[in-house]
């Protein structure tokens, strides 16, 4: 029965976004936000229990992937797209009032058409996802950023728009071309070729792990700092903790490149 349970837990992920998706669609986007990180919490898992009982297999691997093009993908893209809804139908009635005249061309274009750039995300999901599969140098870390980790940015903006809307945060949340912005840089990071340290650890012990030790340490801090506001802030930590360790990785082996090291 062992062999079963790391799947077990994918497909519980994948319904989990199944559910994401029926709230995302109806606008319940909070309600969205909770199967998303219930669906990543069951996605943790299957990778856990796979990596205890020694279970390897193609089957497996595939649909993680699916589950995860789902869960970390289409929701978020969903999500997006009623943030940037939102904000487009928000713009319209400003201009209607302030100007008392009719809807331009190109701002019935805008509002129309640039809620559509949130599904870039489950397209670049999905082609970093199947990029994952089959590139053998992401054993032990990640070459670009994870669609989970993306996913829990994305749909961190709905949850500080509602629990904490006295943040510094919650006017660019509201903006379209910053959303738009958000979209497009998550895109670009889910699929550039650069390598992010991973938070799965092999040992305990502090030598080879400071830096997820101290990305850990400082996302606890920014959480009881910040609350919800911290959630990106994690996310945008990881991102640069990993080009420093990048850059430090690069500078160590110049030096052990010199003539007499």
């Amino acid at each position: 029965m062992k062999k079963y349970i790391p799947n077990l837990f994918t497909l519980l992920n994948l319904f989990s976004g199944l559910l994401a998706i029926l709230m995302a669609s109806s606008d319940r986007l909070v309600a969205a936000a909770g199967f998303v990180l219930l669906g990543i919490f069951f996605d943790f898992f299957d990778g856990f229990f796979a990596r205890k009982f020694n279970i390897q297999g193609e089957l497996g691997k595939q649909l993680d992937s699916l589950a995860d093009v789902v869960t970390s993908g289409v929701v978020p893209g969903i999500i997006m797209f009623q943030l940037l809804l939102h904000t487009a139908r928000e713009s319209w009635f400003m201009e209607l009032s302030c100007e008392e005249g009719s809807w331009s061309t190109f701002d019935e274009t805008f509002y129309y058409f640039i809620p559509f750039v949130g599904l870039f995300i489950p397209l670049a999901a999905a082609y970093r996802l199947a990029n994952f599969n089959i590139d053998e140098r992401q054993t032990d870390s990640f070459i670009g950023l994870p669609t989970p980790a993306f996913a829990i940015f994305v749909i961190s903006l709905p949850l500080i728009l509602v629990y904490d809307e006295a943040s510094f945060l919650t006017g660019w949340i509201q903006s379209t071309y910053v959303l738009i912005g958000i979209t497009l840089a998550g895109c670009y990071l889910m699929n550039a070729n650069i390598p992010l340290f991973s938070l799965k650890f092999k040992s305990y012990g502090w030598k080879g792990n400071e830096f997820p030790y101290v990305f850990l340490a400082l996302s606890v801090l920014l959480l009881l700092l910040f609350k919800l506001v911290g959630v990106p802030m994690i996310i945008l930590l990881y991102v640069v903790m990993s080009l420093i360790q990048n850059q430090i990785a690069s500078n160590t082996s110049i030096e052990n490149k010199k003539p007499g090291n």
